[in-house]
């Protein structure tokens, strides 16, 4: 994903099904992992994008989108309104993420300046739940996790969860990379059972290696630029079960 405040940069209960299970088929379409061909396509985006053909996305394939909204508790993205709203006009499922800095402030204060700020949700079939995107600190490369401990990081995700699910309903999608859980947070299996997992791994035939406790993913971002606006996502799933998991079933 792109942070708001630069230019865009590399970085780095889930349904239950793997890759594996399903009938794929087809051409595959340019960019993308030929063995997830058939997989219904989206992208995220963030005031990097600002203004974004929002049908011309959806001519192009997008079947669903997440915009960024907040970033710890100073910052509101101040294009998410027409991003938001202009996606769901158009006919896309879209969703909101979080950019978390833990050494900030609490995940339950972020968690709660996201849900005010466009991290709600509705069981309107066209909002995705609301996301958490969690890695490698891009403000001080030194202290990578955060200068915080792995229990302390996972206790962090914890109450940022805790207090989406009390505001929306719904648990965060949790955004994150192999290396950066294994590394912070200890491969922490605690979130694998009730969190859908959205990974990020680029330019590869496969997702790879999951961060520990997840066995599959729902959400793969497999590039961070490619014929959608912003990075390129699959899910993992029918345009049936996105749907589905949209509506919270």
């Amino acid at each position: 994903m792109a942070r708001d405040r630069r230019t865009a940069r590399h970085r780095t209960r889930a349904l239950a099904l793997s890759a594996a299970a399903l009938a794929l088929g087809g051409p595959a379409f340019a960019g993308t992992p030929a063995s997830s061909a058939s997989l219904p396509r989206g992208h995220d985006v963030s005031s990097h994008q600002k203004d974004v053909d929002w049908r011309r996305a959806r001519a192009a394939g997008a079947s669903f989108v997440y915009v960024k909204a907040t970033e710890s508790t100073a910052y509101r993205n101040p294009h998410f309104g027409r991003q938001y709203d202009g996606a769901r006009d158009a006919g896309i499922l879209r969703g909101a993420y979080h950019f978390a800095l833990p050494d900030k402030s609490s995940g339950r204060t972020q968690a709660a300046y996201f849900v005010r700020n466009g991290g709600a949700w509705s069981a309107d079939g066209r909002t995705l739940p609301p996301a958490l995107d969690v890695e490698y600190n891009p403000y001080d490369r030194k202290r990578k996790c955060y200068g915080m401990s792995r229990a302390r990081l996972v206790d962090w995700i914890r109450s940022f969860s805790d207090e989406v699910r009390r505001l929306t309903g719904r648990r965060p999608v949790i955004y994150t990379t192999a290396h950066w859980w294994n590394t912070c947070t200890g491969g922490s299996g605690a979130f694998a059972s009730d969190h859908a997992l959205w990974v990020a791994r680029y330019r590869s035939a496969d997702a790879g290696a999951l961060p520990g406790g997840w066995s599959y993913w729902t959400i793969w971002q497999y590039d961070n630029s490619g014929s959608l606006p912003g990075d390129q996502n699959l899910f993992n799933g029918s345009a049936r079960q996105l749907k589905r998991f949209a509506a919270g079933s």
